[in-house]
């Protein structure tokens, strides 16, 4: 008997419910426990990572968010191979563990104040054992309801899990809300923010006791009784036949772009608002949330829309209509969010004339004068153009800015002084309120991110589950999915971030995404597998 022939238990429809909601309640609360350092970034960054460079700052807080990210596959590796040697649900058992404890430490670190740099250097290992746990929790919760649930209705219940992602972003949101609503502000900033850390203790709880009460998955127990364990899953994840090839679609074709166009709709956005477009901190949080909350249904909606016409479809148009709604979209965000600043660049464009305007944002102090004026400005969110001069100037359209006494030695001063001649230009540095039909129209972009993130994310757990053999199904799908996740997407806040400090343009980093995009398209053309959607036993060797 080969492999995807054993006799497999069917389970009960009670059973399915408890499977995919106790699947989907822990991928809520892995991915809370992961996304809650993106949303308190900016408290992380003065807590553990201080530096006079705002920008420098910043870009240290998104290098640890990636460090987690990188440590994915390493985590897919090791808990794909336990999944598929001891079974799927030990294993996400221990992922959940390791992620909760991970989590609350962090939120017990000692700022970087008290201890120094043991401070970041301990913040990083926890967002290592997070990158870990987060690599063997997807392939396993994926696989876990996939193996469950009947062929012909696997993309609408595996869709929950891909909803559920949104909901641990979503979650992490409302918890920072709640208790900023309910702690003084300068006590929030102060000790308040470690409190949605040390929460991820109460979520653990509640995810072990309602995945403690699950059976081992059908399929695992039916190749268990039969011995068709793999005796090394990472090994044969490369040598069993025509597997190589799937890695690689799965890779570039699936995971790459699903990840940069996730965290372009809900991470880059919410840093947009919040950062150059200044909305209010509370107010962008709940728009972004809001937006979030409706989103999740699009997900299951693709889910199910894959089980009628195959799931490489929804995922070959979302990355189509990424590719030509990105930049637009993310246009009418800015003139929605701040429609003066918008304004003032078009009307009064920042021009910076000198020599040797180098830039560098990882560096802590500015090697030239003109490199320090491209600090303030990228500090302050001010798009701004390059010309090469003998003489270092700045002018706002028409309007030349003095700089005469300009305060080189103090970037606080300088900044203040930098913001104070762009008001007299015409620029409000004033934080923003949105009015009602604005905020609105913000929903709706933002709702349209979801709707392209749901096309390109909705049916890949089926996708990834009907692509590999069940003897190796864990650490094949695990692999390709926490690379994809953990390098193009993980990394995206930092390089996006990058670029926008380097060109300053908001909208810049935005081509990171593009070209990923435009790679997964061609390798997703060529490679996934058309038609109504098939189990890997009835179209693979």
């Amino acid at each position: 008997m080969g492999p995807g022939q054993t006799v497999i238990r069917e389970p009960s429809k009670k059973e399915i419910r408890l499977v995919i909601a106790a699947s989907s309640a822990g991928t809520v609360f892995e991915w809370y426990d992961f996304f809650i350092y993106g949303t308190l970034a900016g408290l992380i960054g003065q807590a553990f990572f201080p530096a006079g460079n705002a920008t420098l700052q910043m870009l240290l807080v998104w290098a640890g968010f990636a460090v987690g990210f990188g440590f994915r596959p390493l985590g897919a590796i090791l808990f794909g191979y336990l999944g598929d040697r001891l079974g799927r649900k030990y294993t996400f058992l221990v992922t959940v563990t390791l992620m909760g404890i991970a989590t609350a430490g962090v939120g017990l670190v000692p700022s970087a104040e008290a201890i120094g740099l043991a401070a970041p250097i301990i913040v990083i290992l926890f967002r290592i054992l997070q990158g870990l746990a987060l690599g063997g929790e997807y392939g396993g919760a994926t696989i876990y309801v996939s193996e469950h649930c009947p062929p012909e209705r696997r993309g609408y219940f595996t869709s929950y899990i891909q909803a559920s992602v949104v909901g641990g972003f979503v979650l992490s949101l409302a918890v920072v809300l709640l208790c900023r609503f309910a702690i003084p502000v300068e006590q929030f900033n102060d000790w308040g923010w470690r409190v949605p850390f040390l929460l991820s203790l109460v979520l653990l709880a509640i995810s072990l006791w309602m995945r403690f009460k699950l059976n081992e998955s059908p399929v695992f127990q039916a190749m268990k009784q039969e011995r068709q364990i793999s005796a090394n899953p990472f090994l044969e994840s490369f040598t069993y036949p025509g597997n190589k090839k799937r890695i690689f679609i799965a890779l570039f074709g699936v995971t790459a772009c699903l990840t940069t166009i996730f965290y372009s709709a809900f991470f880059s956005s919410l840093s947009f608002l919040k950062g150059p477009m200044r909305v209010e901190p509370t107010t962008a949080e709940i728009l972004v949330g809001l937006s979030g909350i409706i989103a999740m249904s699009f997900y299951l909606l693709v889910g199910k829309w894959s089980d009628r016409v195959g799931r490489r479809k929804p995922i070959i148009l979302g990355n189509i209509l990424t590719l030509l709604t990105i930049f637009p979209a993310f246009w009418l965000l800015g003139g929605l969010a701040n429609p003066g600043l918008v304004e003032s660049a078009r009307a009064a464009p920042v021009v910076v004339a000198g020599p040797d305007c180098s830039y560098d944002p990882f560096s802590d102090d500015q090697a030239t004068r003109c490199g320090k004026l491209i600090e303030d400005l990228t500090d302050s969110g001010v798009p701004y153009s390059l010309e090469q001069s003998e003489r270092l100037t700045l002018s706002a359209g028409a309007m030349p800015l003095a700089l005469e006494t300009y305060r080189w030695d103090d970037s606080a001063a300088r900044r203040s002084q930098l913001e104070a001649a762009l008001s007299d230009a015409g620029y409000d540095f004033s934080v923003q309120y949105p009015a009602p039909a604005n905020m609105l129209g913000i929903v709706g972009v933002l709702l349209f991110f979801g709707v392209l993130s749901a096309l390109t994310y909705g049916s890949v757990a089926a996708l990834l589950a009907e692509m590999f053999p069940p003897r190796i199904r864990y650490s094949s799908m695990s692999i390709p999915y926490h690379i994809g996740a953990g390098y193009f997407g993980g990394f995206l806040p930092m390089i996006a971030g990058y670029i926008v400090a380097k060109t300053g343009d908001a909208y810049a980093g935005l081509w990171y995404t593009w070209v990923i995009v435009a790679v997964a398209l061609a390798v997703g053309l060529w490679g996934l597998p058309s038609g109504p959607p098939r189990d890997f036993a009835d179209h693979h060797d």
